[in-house]
């Protein structure tokens, strides 16, 4: 289904992952307005948007600087991730 782009399962289930996360940031958005930005501990004024923002960006270079220093598995990574976008979201 997916090989007229030559993509694995894991690519798809990472355009799915952020897909869903545009999705449930819209549902959040459309119920519970952001309302007020909030100022962190990066001393900017974040709304919940860019926070998945610099969530998401933060763990494109946590999963490459592993690939290129460490190589596979990606579960460590994955891990660090979470807990890099728990702390962005909590502190950010």
């Amino acid at each position: 289904m997916l090989t007229w782009m030559a993509w694995t399962w894991p690519t798809a289930a990472f355009f799915a992952f952020i897909a869903a996360c545009l999705i449930t940031m819209t549902v959040l958005e459309l119920r519970r307005p952001g309302g007020a930005p909030r100022r962190g501990v990066l001393g900017l004024d974040t709304t919940r948007g860019d926070r998945l923002f610099i969530w998401l960006l933060g763990s494109a270079f946590i999963f490459l600087a592993w690939l290129g220093l460490v190589g596979t598995p990606l579960w460590a990574p994955l891990a660090i991730a979470l807990v890099y976008g728990f702390s962005v979201f909590r502190w950010v």
